[in-house]
C-alpha cells in the first residue's frame, strides 16, 4: 500500500488518512480516547478548534496521539469521511468513520511513522450557530516526507457555550485536483 493511501484522512485528522498502513490481514487496535474536559482555547473559536484538531493527531515517532483532546472537539455523533479516487479506474468512493473508528485505524501508523498534519490556510463561512471551514492541510512523516495534502471541510455548530465539529470531509490533492489558490499560504 502506498504511503499516501495509507494516511488518507487528514488529517488529520484527522486526515488525514482513513486506512493508515494496515494490510488486509492486520487487526486494528482499540485506542483509548479518555474523557477529559475541553480546553477553552480549543473550543472557543472556529480557528481554535480546527488548530486543535490538527495538533491532537500530530506527533513524533513513538509519541502517543492526544485522543482525549481529540474527543473533546468532536460531537459524539460526528463522522469523518475520506473521499477517495481509484487511480486506475477513476471511481470515486467514500469511507465514513466515527472518531473512534478513525483513531483505531490511524493510531498505529501515525505513532510508528511519526506524523504531523498542519493547516496551510483556511476560509470560514458562518451563519448564526453553524459554520463551514475549508482548511487546506499538509501531512508529513517524522522523516520530513510530505505524504498527504488536500482540503478538510469541517462542519461545525455552536451550542451556546462552545464549538463542536459535527463532520469532517476531505479530499486529497492530485494533479487534476490542486488545492485552490485561496487555500494556499501567502508566500
Amino acid at each position: 500500500m502506498k504511503i499516501a493511501d495509507a494516511i488518507l484522512f487528514g488529517s488529520t485528522i484527522l486526515g488525514i488518512v482513513c486506512s493508515p498502513g494496515r494490510s488486509a490481514g492486520q487487526e486494528k487496535t482499540h485506542v483509548e480516547r479518555p474523557v477529559i474536559p475541553a480546553r477553552a482555547d480549543d473550543v472557543g473559536t472556529l480557528e481554535g478548534i480546527v488548530k486543535a484538531s490538527y495538533e491532537a493527531i500530530s506527533g513524533g515517532v513513538g509519541a502517543p496521539r492526544d485522543w482525549g483532546r481529540d474527543r473533546t472537539l468532536f460531537d459524539p455523533q460526528s463522522r469523518s469521511v475520506a473521499v477517495e479516487v481509484d487511480p486506475k479506474t477513476g471511481a470515486i468512493t467514500t469511507k465514513a468513520n466515527s472518531e473512534q473508528d478513525f483513531a483505531d485505524e490511524a493510531d498505529a501508523w501515525m505513532v510508528k511513522n511519526g506524523f504531523t498534519e498542519r493547516e496551510l490556510a483556511h476560509v470560514i463561512k458562518r451563519y448564526g450557530n453553524v459554520a463551514t471551514v475549508l482548511s487546506s492541510y499538509e501531512g508529513k512523516t517524522a522523516a520530513g516526507k510530505v505524504v498527504s495534502r488536500g482540503v478538510n471541510i469541517f462542519q461545525l455548530y455552536f451550542d451556546g457555550k462552545r464549538w463542536w465539529i459535527l463532520s469532517m470531509v476531505w479530499d486529497e490533492e492530485r494533479p487534476n485536483n490542486p488545492i485552490p489558490s485561496e487555500l494556499l499560504p501567502n508566500r
